[in-house]
C-alpha cells in the first residue's frame, strides 16, 4: 500500500469507528453505500397499515425512525425496545406523536395484555415472538414484518470470517419458515414474499461502520482484530471501485383470526 493509500485507509478507518452507532439511521452512508430496497415498499406498506388502525405496537424499533416516519396522525403509537441508547431516542422520537416506547428484552415476552393492539408490526426483528404476537393483537388484527432471511450479507462476512455454513440459496427457505412459525402461533398468513437484493459498500469506513452498527454481521468485529483483512479490503476496493455484497428479505403479513 503506498504512503498516499495508507494514509487514506487511516483516515477511512477513523471516520468508521468515530460516527455513533445508537439509533437505526443510515443516513451517514449516502455516497458511501449503497442497498437496494424490496420491491413491496415495507414503509408505504407500515404507512397504510397503520392509517387503519386505532392502537398499533411495534416491536424491537430501534430509534423508531421506520415507526416515525410512516405515521400520519390518527393511531396511537407503542413501541417496544431492548437497548436502553436506542429506547432513549425512540422515546423522544414517539413522544411528538403521542406514543411511547417500553423498555423490553427481544426475546421475552411483550409486556402487554391480550387482545391490545389491531395492529404489530417489525423490521428486521433480532427475534420474531410469534406466540406472543398473536396473543397481543385482537381478533382481526394484523402483523406485518420484513425479515432478513439467512446468508444476508454472506459475501461480506465470508470475506472476514472464511466459508461458513449454510446455503447460499435461503431466501424462500427463511420466508416458508416464518410463515410456518406464524400459522403454528395461530395466525392466518396473507401474503409472504422473498427478495435477493444488491448492497455496495465504496470505501473501508463504510464497511466499518456497517460492521459496527450491525453487529450480528461478525460478532466479534473491532477495527483492531480484523486490521490486516480491512487492508485487504481498502485495496480490494481501490481496483476494484467497490465491494458487493446481497442483503436478503423477506415479508410476511399475518391476520389473527377472529372469534
Amino acid at each position: 500500500m503506498s504512503p498516499v493509500d495508507l494514509e487514506e485507509f487511516e483516515r477511512l478507518l477513523a471516520e468508521g469507528e468515530a460516527e455513533p452507532v445508537e439509533g437505526w439511521d443510515f443516513s451517514w452512508f449516502d455516497g458511501r453505500a449503497t442497498e437496494e430496497r424490496p420491491s413491496w415498499g415495507y414503509s408505504r406498506l407500515l404507512a397504510d397499515r397503520l392509517s387503519a388502525a386505532g392502537i398499533a405496537l411495534d416491536l424491537q424499533t430501534g430509534g423508531g425512525e421506520v415507526l416515525t416516519s410512516a405515521a400520519r396522525g390518527g393511531t396511537r403509537l407503542v413501541a417496544t425496545e431492548g437497548w436502553p441508547p436506542n429506547a432513549a431516542i425512540a422515546a423522544q422520537r414517539l413522544r411528538r406523536l403521542g406514543g411511547s416506547v417500553v423498555l423490553a428484552a427481544h426475546d421475552g415476552l411483550i409486556p402487554f395484555r391480550d387482545a391490545t393492539f389491531d395492529l404489530v408490526t417489525g423490521r428486521h426483528l433480532i427475534v420474531e415472538p410469534w406466540a406472543e404476537i398473536a396473543r397481543v393483537l385482537r381478533p382481526g388484527g394484523t402483523f406485518l414484518t420484513q425479515g432478513v432471511g439467512m446468508g444476508s450479507n454472506r459475501e461480506l462476512y465470508e470475506f472476514f470470517l472464511g466459508p461458513q455454513p449454510g446455503d447460499n440459496n435461503t431466501d424462500e427457505g427463511a420466508a416458508d419458515r416464518a410463515a410456518e412459525r406464524a400459522r403454528a402461533a395461530g395466525l392466518d398468513v396473507l401474503d409472504v414474499r422473498h427478495e435477493k437484493l444488491r448492497v455496495v459498500f465504496h470505501d473501508v469506513g463504510a464497511v466499518v461502520y456497517f460492521l459496527r452498527k450491525v453487529l450480528w454481521t461478525v460478532p466479534d468485529f473491532t477495527v483492531a482484530k480484523y486490521r490486516p483483512r480491512l487492508a485487504e479490503l481498502h485495496r480490494r476496493i481501490l481496483v476494484e471501485g467497490s465491494f458487493v455484497a446481497h442483503s436478503r428479505r423477506y415479508l410476511i403479513e399475518a391476520r389473527k383470526v377472529s372469534g
